[in-house]
């Protein structure tokens, strides 16, 4: 299989490499500005993300071992990959394979340390991997039979409207989506808000630099899941496109509006709720759409 590089690519790879934490920092700036302001609250300035890593970064490196160092700078590392390689538009299931393989940093990092809070949010991290892993496999598998490609750069070049045939893929992704961008109920690893019982959950061993490069590869993270979003709108045209850009900005309110409503749930019920999503929207999804395509009706 060739691979050959082009300057858009490259273009795009740089583009994301500079400007996804601008954006992801800006994200997640906004998100805590919109949550305070449905809490009654002021709430911090939109670069208060920035500030916070700009701190860990200046505070003396403490670290249970040189082993947490190497995986949190792995889990970043990779974080990075998955975001060039979707943004350059090459292989989706690449991507998936790349983002999964720093998700599991993330959970030896954690491992490394001798906490019960860490490790136990370790657990609950793989749970979650357990839970979302088979939907987002679904949405490749769903993006190929309708575009006829794993491509990136073939699935928004053109082809029909991927959302209206993976209409049950779409339900499940948003519903995966609160996960992976750690919002309650089904913030059960990681623990952001402090009165939960994990602590900081995996990152409760991490601090300084390590912890600034987690929060970094957040700010990648989110850039990339919410372009992902875009997949199941991108045809090619003009107007699709902003129809996609006004469908992430809509949904990611939507994640918001959903952190604050919703208290965290335990980890067998959101592991029960996400196979259950899975099967009933995106395994009938895909099974309808197969006879659909064996009758040639779409």
């Amino acid at each position: 299989m060739e691979f050959n590089i082009t300057p858009v690519m490259i273009v795009s790879a740089l583009a994301y490499l500079v400007l996804g934490p601008v954006v992801g920092c800006l994200i997640a700036g906004i998100d805590r500005k919109i949550t305070a302001r449905m809490q009654g609250r002021f709430g911090p300035p939109i670069l208060q993300p920035f500030y916070d890593v700009r701190k860990l970064l200046e505070k003396e490196p403490v670290t249970v071992n040189n082993g947490q160092d190497f995986f949190v700078m792995a889990m970043l590392i990779f974080m990075i990959i998955t975001g060039c390689l979707f943004f350059i538009g090459e292989n989706l299931l690449l991507v998936i394979f790349t983002l999964t393989t720093a998700a599991i940093f993330l959970v030896l990092a954690a491992y490394s340390s001798n906490s019960p809070y860490s490790q136990l949010g370790a657990e609950r991290e793989l749970l979650q991997m357990m839970a979302y892993e088979p939907a987002v496999l679904l949405i490749a598998v769903g993006l190929y039979m309708v575009k006829g490609s794993f491509n990136v750069s073939d699935i928004i070049s053109g082809g029909p409207i991927a959302v209206l045939p993976l209409l049950g893929i779409f339900i499940s992704y948003i519903f995966v989506l609160t996960m992976k961008l750690r919002k309650s109920p089904f913030d059960l690893s990681m623990s952001h808000h402090p009165h939960q019982e994990l602590v900081k959950g995996v990152t409760t061993e991490i601090s300084g630099r390590s912890l600034a490069a987690i929060e970094v590869s957040h700010w990648y993270e989110n850039v990339f899941l919410l372009g992902f979003i875009f997949l199941f709108f991108a045809n090619g045209s003009i107007l699709w496109g902003v129809i996609g850009i006004v469908a992430i900005l809509l949904l990611y309110f939507l994640e918001i509006l959903i952190d604050n409503g919703y208290a965290r749930v335990k980890w067998q019920l959101a592991f029960k709720w996400c196979w259950k999503i899975t099967l009933i929207c995106s395994g009938v999804n895909v099974i309808v759409l197969y006879f659909l395509k064996m009758y040639n009706l779409v």
